[in-house]
């Protein structure tokens, strides 16, 4: 679900990115930028042309070879220094092709799709401006390259708002990660311990603290790539389903319809820099029965590549846990009533 562009001058952002209402904005089961193709069907090679042997019938079509000929060596087909590799054509920050047309190319296209393509509010690690999502004819196209020949065009463009949706939660998901450690773990601490509820006010009011005493600039942070591995189940999903199983009532579910790599750049109150990597699972949901619209489900952490990736993790959800467990929100308001 995370397609961008970073080939052309980004538009206006516009944000947020709304939800598109119709139930028919679900996407597939499988998010196609970042699926496989379909296997293509195997060619069988025409048949060696056999020549008649100029003899008779009788004669044996098998010649010896010569005594030079038995001295000679094969020597292997040398690849040629001017074919560039197939990753060497894709983009590095996203593992897509370069460029993909916007115009209308195929003839079993049914409806013209819309060619404007939407600026997200992800800042790019370039520091040149923003992420940009393709437009509804790029992905139509791309979804055809890839092998998809049976996508009704008419649905692209309800695809692609359910795709920008989803990825500007997951960024935003990403954004609250970063405002509680990107100043270290014990901030990090000092913010979770107030529960998750109270989290994101707690950062941002000790943020102006630290704006105000000079202790540092608060940055923002920005994505560097991206990658899409949907058929690799992450850990965590991986234990989920086996919870499932042995527990279906309480922990059943479908896995992840896709999975994400997105590489952030974090910038410390220092000034110094750390690339870090987050995991984003995808998950689909039963309709709103109230409303009818499609339900999704986005898993965002810190991929664990390193003990303080595991502490922020820890810390987290410990952090929730203990303002639970304790009564946090009892004392607050008793705290409040003393005042």
């Amino acid at each position: 679900m995370g397609w961008f562009w970073a080939d052309s001058t980004p538009s206006a952002a516009v944000a947020p990115h709304p939800m598109p209402a119709s139930a028919s904005a679900a996407p597939p089961p499988g998010c196609p930028m970042h699926k496989p193709a379909g296997d293509a069907a195997a060619t069988a090679p025409p048949p060696s042309i056999i020549t008649k042997p100029t003899n008779s019938a009788q004669a044996c079509p098998y010649v010896p070879p010569t005594a030079d000929q038995k001295t000679q060596q094969v020597q292997p087909a040398e690849p040629s220094a001017g074919s560039p590799s197939y990753i060497s054509k894709l983009n590095p920050l996203n593992y897509m092709p370069k460029s993909i047309s916007n115009q209308r190319d195929h003839d079993e296209q049914s409806v013209d799709l819309p060619l404007s393509r939407e600026a997200s509010t992800i800042p790019r690690g370039d520091g040149q401006g923003t992420w940009e999502y393709p437009s509804p004819q790029q992905m139509y196209n791309a979804m055809l390259r890839k092998g998809y020949t049976d996508t009704p065009a008419e649905h692209v463009e309800s695809m692609v708002a359910v795709h920008n949706f989803l990825n500007e939660g997951a960024w935003q998901e990403i954004v609250e990660w970063e405002k509680r450690f990107s100043a270290g773990l014990k901030r990090g601490w000092e913010v979770c311990r107030r529960g998750e509820e109270n989290a994101g006010v707690f950062a941002e009011m000790m943020a102006r603290k630290d704006a105000i005493a000079g202790n540092g600039e608060t940055r923002d942070p920005s994505l560097v790539r991206f990658m899409g591995r949907p058929s690799e189940l992450t850990p965590k999903a991986r234990m989920l389903q086996v919870m499932g199983w042995l527990y279906p009532s309480k922990y059943e579910t479908e896995p992840p319809f896709d999975r994400h790599d997105w590489f952030v750049r974090r910038v410390h109150p220092d000034g110094t820099e750390r690339e870090k990597r987050y995991v984003i699972d995808y998950y689909s949901a039963p309709e709103d029965e109230s409303t009818g619209e499609p339900v999704f489900y986005l898993d965002v952490r810190p991929a664990v590549d390193g003990p303080l990736d595991a502490a922020e993790r820890v810390v987290r959800w410990g952090g929730d846990v203990w303002w639970r467990a304790s009564g946090g929100s009892v004392r607050e308001e008793l705290a409040k009533l003393k005042k």
